[in-house]
């Protein structure tokens, strides 16, 4: 007569298993809690601390702004969808300034700084104009690589909303209209 294991019986490693699911469900579990307290108590799409250099040589930063709604756009000139969004750029903020929207357009570190300062001058761009020389700005709001990509800031400083590509112009728009009657 042979006699085997019944098939029931634990196995050391069948046992260790069982004893070790309920540590590493903890610890998951752990981590995803940390995960969303984090994201509860972290400023909800904080803009990041950024600063712009103008064309003029002015500097601008993003806690200068702070108290305005306002834009900020990543483009560059060899952009074709850049380039035809810039007209509506321009009227969103002729439309909006008198409410107080401010704006800063960004050129791209690979941008040459020539073909900015003459598309910006023969566009007679309304607004700021900076150049992300050393690519710190677009590293800032979250290694911004596709252009055009703009973020809608209200006056608290945090993120409304980001448009990779142009954006939908009447979304826009209501978006400004209702973060700037807040603003005011």
């Amino acid at each position: 007569m042979t006699t085997s294991a019944s098939p029931t019986a634990p196995t050391p490693a069948s046992t260790a298993s069982r004893k070790l699911w309920p540590v590493i469900a903890a610890v998951l579990l752990v981590a995803v809690l940390g995960w969303f307290g984090y994201r509860a108590i972290a400023p909800a799409n904080a803009a990041p601390p950024a600063t712009f250099t103008l064309l003029s040589g002015e500097k601008v930063s993003t806690a200068d702004l702070k108290g305005k709604v306002y834009l900020v756009n990543f483009w560059a000139t060899s952009c074709v969808t850049c380039v035809k969004e810039m007209p509506d750029m321009v009227r969103t903020y002729d439309k909006f300034k008198g409410k107080g929207l401010e704006f800063v357009a960004v050129a791209m570190s690979y941008d040459p700084p020539m073909y900015v300062m003459n598309y910006a001058q023969t566009r007679k761009l309304p607004f700021k104009v900076a150049m992300d020389s050393d690519g710190a700005a677009a590293k800032a709001f979250g290694e911004v690589q596709l252009t055009p990509t703009t973020f809608v800031i209200d006056k608290d400083g945090r993120i409304l909303k980001r448009y990779v590509g142009e954006p939908e112009w009447d979304a826009l728009h209501k978006l400004l209209d209702g973060a700037l009657a807040k603003a005011a």
